[in-house]
C-alpha cells in the first residue's frame, strides 16, 4: 500500500481518482491511501442539484468564501476547508461489489479508534439533524454527552477495484458551521448547527498530523491484518 501525501490540487478530481481507481483495479498501480488537505468546498449530492433552492444555497456558498461542486457519490451537503482531512483508500479486490456495508462498518469503526487513539470518546451512527446525515458517520461526545459529526464517508466501487473516502473536521469548525447553517436553510433540509463539530473541541490542542498519524496507524494494521483478493501491497 502506497502512502501519499497531497495539498489541495485543482487536478485531483472525482474523474482523476475514478481514472486512477480503474488503474489500481487494473493491477498496473498500487493500492494508495492518500491524505490531503482540501481548499474551502461545499460538496452537494445529486438530489441537492436538484432542489429548488440549490441556486441560492450555491450563492451563500460563494459569499462565505467556499466553493460550490456536486459529488457524484455521498448525500446531503457537506463543507470542508484546509483544517480537514481528506483520506482517499484505492484498492484491488476481485470480489469489490460485495462488501459495501462490511466496508462502511469496518472503516467506521476504523476512524472511531483512530479518534479514540488521541484521547476522544467516538463512535459509529447517525446523531439527529447532522449534515449529510449517514448511518456510519462517527461522531464524539463533548461538553459532557453532547454528541458532534467528526467524519462522513463515502465509496465508490468499478469492477475489480473500490475507493474508500472519509473527510474529518480536525480544527475550525465554526467556517464550517456557518456555511451549512445557510446552506440547508436554503435546501430546506433540517440541520442542528451545534452537531457541525471538529476533533479539537474534544483535544484541544489536536493538529491534522496528529490525526493523519493515527489514522495511518490504524490503516497500516488493517492492510496487515485484513486479505484482500486482488491486492498486492507494498
Amino acid at each position: 500500500m502506497v502512502i501519499e501525501r497531497a495539498e489541495a490540487d485543482a487536478s485531483v478530481t472525482f474523474e482523476s481518482t475514478v481514472d486512477r481507481l480503474r488503474r489500481v483495479a487494473a493491477g498496473s498501480e498500487e493500492s494508495v491511501l492518500r491524505f490531503s488537505r482540501p481548499a474551502p468546498v461545499v460538496g452537494f449530492g445529486r438530489r441537492d442539484e436538484l432542489n429548488p433552492g440549490f441556486a441560492r444555497a450555491v450563492r451563500a456558498c460563494a459569499e462565505h468564501g467556499f466553493a460550490a461542486s456536486v459529488r457524484k457519490v455521498g448525500g446531503r451537503a457537506a463543507a470542508y476547508h484546509g483544517d480537514c482531512l481528506i483520506i482517499d483508500h484505492l484498492v484491488a479486490d476481485a470480489d469489490a461489489t460485495s462488501g459495501n456495508m462490511r466496508r462502511y462498518r469496518e472503516f467506521g469503526r476504523l476512524y472511531a479508534e483512530a479518534l479514540g487513539d488521541l484521547g476522544l470518546h467516538a463512535a459509529v451512527g447517525e446523531i439527529p439533524l447532522e449534515y449529510c446525515p449517514g448511518e456510519y458517520s462517527v461522531h464524539g461526545l463533548v461538553a459532557g454527552d453532547h454528541r458532534i459529526k467528526l467524519v462522513g464517508t463515502a465509496q465508490r466501487v468499478v469492477a475489480g477495484g473500490w475507493w474508500f473516502s472519509a473527510g474529518i473536521v480536525v480544527r475550525r469548525p465554526e467556517p464550517l458551521r456557518a456555511v451549512l447553517t445557510e446552506v440547508y436553510a436554503h435546501l430546506r433540509l433540517p440541520l442542528d448547527p451545534s452537531t457541525v463539530g471538529s476533533v479539537d473541541q474534544a483535544v484541544p490542542e489536536v493538529r491534522c498530523e496528529d490525526v493523519e498519524d493515527a489514522v495511518q496507524e490504524r490503516y497500516e494494521r488493517w492492510a496487515r491484518e485484513t486479505p484482500v483478493r486482488g491486492t498486492r501491497r507494498a
